[in-house]
C-alpha cells in the first residue's frame, strides 16, 4: 500500500502550466528520486505536498498514522532559540513522550495520586524508545558537523542551519521522509554518511537531488517532470537517460508522422463540401486531434555555454611557500604551487578547514601571512562564489545581463545580444522581461554563472557550482568546462561533478596540510581507505611525500609479482637505451648531411626506433596499471 498517493494533480500560475493531470505513488519502504529542470515546479509541488500550496485540481493523500517528514528548501527555524533548545522543543513524537513521562513522575510524587498515568507514560517510553533521543539527537547532529548545541540559530551560518534542519527531521525517524536536495551545504564525508544512513533506514523517502552518484546509491525508481507531464523510470540514472532519450526520439517521430497526415488531411478539408455527412463528421474530428499533435513543439532547451575566453599567457598563479592561520589554527602550511594553462584541479576537506579561504588568497581577496602569491598580467578571474548572485529583487533578469554588456562576444569569433545569450541558457524571450525575484533558487544560479562567464575569464574559480542546477544544467557545464582551455580551480561536494572534470585533487587533511594528489575524487578516496588499512610496519599515508607520484598514487597498492617487477625494471632500461638512440640519431639527421642514401636509411632508423619506443612505453603502462 502507497504511503503517498498523487491523483491527477494540475497546477497553474496565470498562462504558466507547471504540471498537469499528473500521478504517482510512493509505496512502503521504496525511495524515489523527482528530477526536472530548474523553474519546473519541483518546489511548487513539494508545498502542496506539504499544505503550504493549494492545487489548482487533484488530490494528495498520505496513509492514516504515518509520521511525515519534511525537508524543504524554505525551512524556517526559531531564530531566538538555541540548537538545544531547538531539539528539546521540536514537536515530535519523542519529545511528546518526554513530556508525558517527565509530567507523570512529578504528578506520582503527589500523595494519593494514581499511577496509571506513570505506567502508561513509561511503557510509550519503552515502545518508542525515547530513551536514546537526546544521544541520537546528538549523535545525528555531530555527524552533519553541529557540535556546540548551546549556539542560538541566529548566529548560525546559511549552511549551519540547513544541517540543523537536516538533523531534525532525521532524529523524528519519520515513516515517510519528502527531502528537496538534501547534500547542499555538506561536504562529502557528511553526504557518505547521510548517503549510508538513507540506504539503511527502514523509511520510504521521496528525494530531490542533483547528486548523481547520491541518487544512484539511494533511490531505485525515478520520476520525471518533463512539460507539465509526469514520466517514471524503474532504475538507475544511466536507465533513465537511456529511456528519457528513446522517450524523446519516440516523440518527435510521433510529431513528423502527424506533421504529414496533418498536411494530407488540411487539403481534404479544404476542398470537403460544406455539407458535412455523419462520416465526414468523425474524419473532421480526428483532424483536429491530428492538427494539435502536428503543433507540437519540439523545443530543444538545451543549456548552451559558449564564451570567449580571453588569452592567457604561459604565466599564471604562482604560490611560493604561502601560509595561513587564524589564532592557533593553521589553515595553510608552506605551501607551494604553479598552476598550469588547461589543468582542472578538485579541492576537497571537511567544511570549516580553510577551503574558501585558500580560493580568496589565489583571488587577492585574502593576504597570506608569509610567502608570496604572484599572477600573470593576462590571468582574468571568473570568480562563482558558494554564496551565489546578490541582486535587488525589483530587477528584472535582462537588465542584470545588460549591466555587464549589451553584446557578448563567443569563442567562435561571433557575438551575441544580451537577450540571445538568454536564450541560449534556457530564458526564452517572454521570461527576460521577468523580475529576479520570480526565480527559483536554481534559476538565480544559471543567471548567477552566466555573469561570470559574460566577463571572459581564462582562470574559473568555483565554490561549489552545483548547488541548486539542475542535472541537464550540470552535464552542460561539465561539458563547457572539459572544454574550456584555462585553469580550473573547483570546490565542490557532488562526486560525479569532481570525478568527470579533475585532473588532479587538492586534499585539505587538516592542520595547514594539502596534499596534492594525481587523480580523481574517487581514487582519493580509495587511496586514503587503503591507508587506513595497512598493516603495522608498511608505510603510512604521512611517511608518503605531499606530492606522491601517480604511478605509486592513482590505484592502491598492490604487491607486484616477482615477474612483473623483473619485465618493469627491463623495460625501463630498454626504453632509456632507445631513448639515447633515437636522440643520437636526430643529431646526426640535423647535421647537415648531404648524402640522400644516408639520411634515408637514418630516417628508417628513426621511424624503427620510435615504433619500438611506442610498443615498449605503452607496455610499461599495461604492467605499471595491473601493478
Amino acid at each position: 500500500m502507497n504511503l503517498l498517493s498523487v491523483s491527477s494533480l494540475s497546477k497553474s500560475f496565470g498562462a504558466r502550466v507547471l504540471f498537469s493531470n499528473i500521478s504517482f505513488g510512493v509505496g512502503h519502504g521504496e525511495k524515489v528520486a523527482l528530477v526536472a529542470r530548474n523553474g519546473a515546479g519541483k518546489t511548487t509541488l513539494f508545498k502542496i505536498l506539504k499544505g503550504k500550496e493549494i492545487a489548482d485540481s487533484g488530490e494528495v493523500v498520505f496513509r492514516k498514522n504515518i509520521r511525515v517528514g519534511f525537508l524543504d528548501q524554505d525551512f524556517q527555524l526559531d531564530e531566538s532559540q538555541t540548537i538545544e533548545q531547538l531539539v528539546r522543543s521540536d514537536d515530535n513524537r519523542f519529545v511528546t513522550a518526554i513530556r508525558a513521562y517527565e509530567h507523570a513522575v512529578a504528578e506520582s510524587e503527589k500523595p494519593g495520586s494514581p499511577s496509571r498515568s506513570l505506567d502508561d507514560a513509561l511503557a510509550l517510553m519503552n515502545e518508542i524508545d525515547a530513551w536514546s533521543y537526546e544521544e541520537r539527537a546528538a549523535e545525528i547532529l555531530s555527524r552533519l558537523g553541529i557540535r556546540d548545541l548551546s549556539q542560538r540559530v541566529a548566529t548560525l551560518s546559511g549552511g549551519q542551519k540547513k544541517r540543523v534542519a537536516l538533523a531534525l527531521v532525521l532524529i523524528n525517524t519519520p515513516d515517510l521522509l519528502v527531502m528537496d536536495e538534501p547534500t547542499n551545504h555538506l561536504d562529502v564525508e557528511m553526504i557518505e554518511w547521510l548517503e549510508h544512513y538513507l540506504q539503511n533506514a527502514s523509511l520510504s523517502l521521496l528525494l530531490v537531488t542533483h547528486d548523481r552518484y547520491f541518487l544512484d546509491a539511494i533511490c531505485s525508481r525515478i520520476l520525471e517532470l518533463d512539460g507539465t507531464t509526469m514520466y517514471e523510470y524503474r532504475g538507475d540514472f544511466e536507465y533513465f537517460l537511456q529511456k528519457k532519450a528513446e522517450r524523446e526520439a519516440n516523440t518527435a517521430a510521433e510529431v513528423d508522422k502527424a506533421k504529414n497526415l496533418y498536411r494530407r488531411e488540411l487539403e481534404w478539408i479544404r476542398r470537403m463540401p460544406k455539407a458535412r455527412g455523419t462520416k465526414a463528421k468523425s474524419r473532421v474530428d480526428a483532424f483536429e486531434e491530428i492538427a494539435a499533435k502536428a503543433r507540437q513543439r519540439r523545443q530543444e532547451k538545451k543549456v548552451q555555454l559558449t564564451v570567449k575566453m580571453e588569452r592567457l599567457g604561459s604565466k599564471t598563479v604562482e604560490l611560493h611557500k604561502i601560509t595561513k592561520k587564524y589564532g592557533s589554527k593553521k589553515i595553510l602550511d608552506p605551501f607551494t604551487y604553479v598552476f598550469i594553462p588547461g589543468e582542472k584541479i578538485g579541492v576537497v576537506g571537511k567544511n570549516g578547514i580553510g577551503k574558501s579561504t585558500f580560493l580568496r588568497i589565489i583571488l587577492g581577496e585574502e593576504q597570506p601571512d608569509t610567502g608570496k602569491v604572484q599572477r600573470g598580467d593576462t590571468v582574468v578571474f571568473g570568480h562563482y562564489s558558494q554564496q551565489g548572485i546578490t541582486l535587488k529583487e525589483d530587477k528584472r533578469i535582462l537588465e542584470v545581463v545588460r549591466e555587464i554588456a549589451d553584446f557578448i562576444p563567443l569563442a567562435n569569433g561571433q557575438s551575441l545580444s544580451a537577450s540571445q545569450l538568454l536564450t541560449r541558457v534556457n530564458f526564452p524571450p517572454e521570461a527576460q522581461h521577468s523580475f529576479v525575484s520570480k526565480l527559483s533558487g536554481g534559476e538565480k544560479r544559471r543567471l548567477y554563472l552566466l555573469t561570470v562567464l559574460m566577463k571572459n575569464p581564462n582562470f574559473l574559480v568555483l565554490d561549489e557550482p552545483t548547488n541548486d542546477l539542475d542535472i541537464q544544467t550540470l552535464q552542460t557545464l561539465e561539458e563547457f568546462l572539459d572544454e574550456f582551455q584555462g585553469c580550473v580551480l573547483i570546490v565542490s561536494h557532488d562526486r560525479y561533478f569532481m570525478d568527470r572534470l579533475a585532473d588532479h585533487i587538492f586534499a585539505f587533511e587538516g592542520d595547514g596540510e594539502i596534499k596534492d594528489f594525481p587523480g580523481n575524487y574517487t581514487e582519493y578516496r580509495e587511496w586514503k581507505q587503503n591507508q587506513k588499512q595497512e598493516k603495522p610496519g608498511e608505510p603510512t599515508a604521512s611517511s608518503i611525500s605531499d606530492v606522491p607520484q601517480a604511478d605509486s598514487l592513482s590505484k592502491p597498492p598492490n604487491k607486484r609479482s616477482f615477474k612483473v617487477q623483473r619485465e618493469l625494471e627491463t623495460l625501463e632500461k630498454e626504453i632509456t637505451e632507445l631513448e639515447k638512440s633515437k636522440k643520437a640519431v636526430e643529431e646526426k639527421l640535423s647535421s647537415g648531411l648531404s648524402d640522400y642514401e644516408e639520411i634515408k636509411k637514418l630516417g628508417d632508423e628513426l621511424t624503427r626506433i620510435n615504433e619500438t619506443l611506442d610498443a615498449k612505453s605503452m607496455r610499461w603502462l599495461e604492467l605499471s596499471e595491473e601493478a
